[in-house]
């Protein structure tokens, strides 16, 4: 098998991973990121130094969503709750 440098997923595949992962069932959820917003001075040497934006990933999750789309899946269809296979307890006879 040839060497794999990236493995990449799309925002339903994560939004159904972190579904799966949290044990929901029912409900639309919404992959969500937050992001933080710092400012630096970047450059090869004192001589090149320019201001510049730093945007750093903060959180990834999961909030309700209100549709289908591209960010958003249904819990009931990519982690349906698992069949009661349980059959009743029967009373040992007297």
């Amino acid at each position: 098998m040839p060497e794999v440098g990236n493995i990449v997923f799309s925002y339903k595949e994560v939004a159904t991973s972190l579904i799966k992962s949290q044990g929901i069932h029912e409900g639309l959820w919404s992959l969500f990121v937050k992001f933080g917003l710092n400012a630096a001075n970047i450059g090869e040497n004192d001589d090149s130094l320019r201001p510049a934006a730093v945007i750093a990933i903060l959180e990834i999750g999961l909030m309700k969503g209100e549709k289908e789309n591209s960010v958003t899946v249904d819990a009931a269809k990519v982690n349906p709750k698992p069949a009661d296979d349980a059959k009743p307890a029967t009373k040992a006879p007297n």
